[in-house]
């Protein structure tokens, strides 16, 4: 027996994302009292091969076999055939790693829909966004989960075989095994049903370029206080020097100011930042869901009653049309000190 987890990489095919890691580090959680191996299912490897830095972190983080799987014609991201190959891993092993006990994804976008098509092609329950999870009596799993964005926790009872759950975001940190694994690589192509490949997704170089939003150590957020499409180029200029990314509230989405896939909250990226500087948003509920779990969050607002400021551990209360320039220029002096 195994536990099974979806692990992407990032769009270069380099290394494996953050939010992987996490899922990697709770598959550990789930294995490690019942003597079980982390086997870790690829399905988005460029040419069905891991590069080396891949290797490297799939080994400091326990993973003992990676099937890679190699798609064909579906190569890129198909949730549906992901499921399909998920599901001939999770029964069969193909004969390396035997059935597993359960199948792990991250809490993402790509991780919930994959698990989610995997419980209608199994006929299995899906658990998702789980904090904790452990086997019971009689095989059932005890579960603590979010629900409602975060907002509470759930203790449930889980009975599937395998359990399929997704991690919320910040369940555990992307932390390596005590002892990193000798990985072994097993590719293998699945078997495909008609209409499999009917929904399919490419990520374009100009979007798959620069940090992740998901896995930023900074990011620089706006909100309808930016004012408008033109006001977040100095957001831009702010996120780039800091080596971060760029973050907006759903309003600006809405607006069609920004594209959605920068849009943080319950309904765009829940990000997991060291530092989090939130410039123009009022601090909705909904953007605040995707955001909490940011180790440090720094507001620029001009309303000192902003919902938002109840949440940040530091604020500036002024004008973000002069507050973010003149930060642009401070760091940029710092980092290209005059002699």
């Amino acid at each position: 027996m195994t536990v099974l987890c979806l692990t992407e990489l990032e769009p270069d095919g380099g290394t494996v994302t953050d939010a992987s890691l996490r899922a990697l580090a709770f598959s550990r959680s789930l294995a490690g009292p019942a003597g079980e191996d982390v086997t870790a299912a690829v399905l988005d490897a460029p040419d069905a091969a891991l590069a080396s830095e891949a290797r490297a972190a799939l080994a400091a983080a326990g993973v003992r076999t990676a099937h890679v799987a190699d798609l064909g014609e579906a190569a890129g991201y198909a949730p549906l055939a992901w499921a399909r190959a998920l599901a001939e891993l999770a029964t069969t092993g193909l004969a390396t790693t035997g059935p597993a006990s359960a199948v792990v994804a991250a809490g993402t976008d790509h991780g919930q829909e994959v698990l989610a098509h995997l419980g209608a092609i199994t006929g299995l329950p899906m658990a998702a966004n789980c904090l904790t999870a452990a086997r019971g009596d009689g095989g059932q799993w005890q579960l603590t989960r979010q629900r409602w964005a975060g907002s509470l926790t759930e203790e449930a009872v889980l009975d599937g075989d395998p359990a399929l759950l997704t991690v919320a975001t910040d369940a555990v940190a992307p932390a390596p095994a005590e002892t990193p694994a000798e990985l072994a690589v097993a590719p293998f192509r699945p078997s495909l049903a008609d209409g499999d490949l009917t929904v399919r997704a490419t990520v374009s170089a100009e979007r798959g370029g620069g940090v992740s939003l998901a896995t930023a150590r900074v990011v620089v957020g706006g909100g309808r206080g930016v004012g408008g499409p033109d006001g977040f180029a100095p957001l831009e200029e702010l996120a780039d020097l800091l080596g971060g990314a760029l973050g907006v509230s759903r309003v600006v989405t809405s607006q069609g100011w920004r594209p959605h896939r920068q849009q943080v909250g319950q309904t765009g990226t829940r990000i997991t930042p060291e530092l989090y500087l939130a410039c123009g948003i009022s601090g909705a509920i909904q953007h605040m869901a995707g955001c909490l779990s940011a180790r440090t969050i720094v507001v620029v607002n001009t309303d000192p009653d902003a919902p938002i400021l109840a949440h940040a551990q530091y604020a500036v209360i002024g004008d973000l049309g002069q507050v973010i320039p003149a930060l642009v220029e401070a760091v940029r002096a710092r980092q290209n000190p005059v002699r």
